[in-house]
């Protein structure tokens, strides 16, 4: 994804927060206000998961040759997998637990 791919879709994602404001402040129903949010969410999921993906195609080769590349991809691999709905769904019960603690 180009930079101005990505530029455009946040621009869409700011306009759904605008729409989410707007209708919160309208009153209007839960319902719809949880669809759209889950719809933002989706979008900037998607965003950080290209922006993740194509930052591990041009990095890979450059850690490979530094002599802590392989800390460096082990860190960038933890974050693509944070950045991973799945695993984040995972993870979070786990960090609710450990906060009533």
């Amino acid at each position: 994804m180009s930079q101005e791919q990505i530029l455009t879709r946040l621009r869409k994602v700011e306009g759904q927060v605008r729409g989410l404001q707007r209708m919160i402040a309208e009153g209007q129903d839960c319902d719809a206000i949880l669809t759209q949010i889950m719809a933002a969410r989706a979008a900037l999921d998607k965003i950080a998961l290209s922006i993740a993906s194509e930052h591990l195609d041009r990095c890979m080769d450059a850690f490979l040759l530094q002599p802590d590349g392989r800390a460096k991809i082990l860190r960038t691999m933890q974050l693509f997998l944070k950045l991973s709905p799945a695993v984040a769904a995972e993870e979070a019960p786990a960090e609710s637990e450990s906060k009533q603690e």
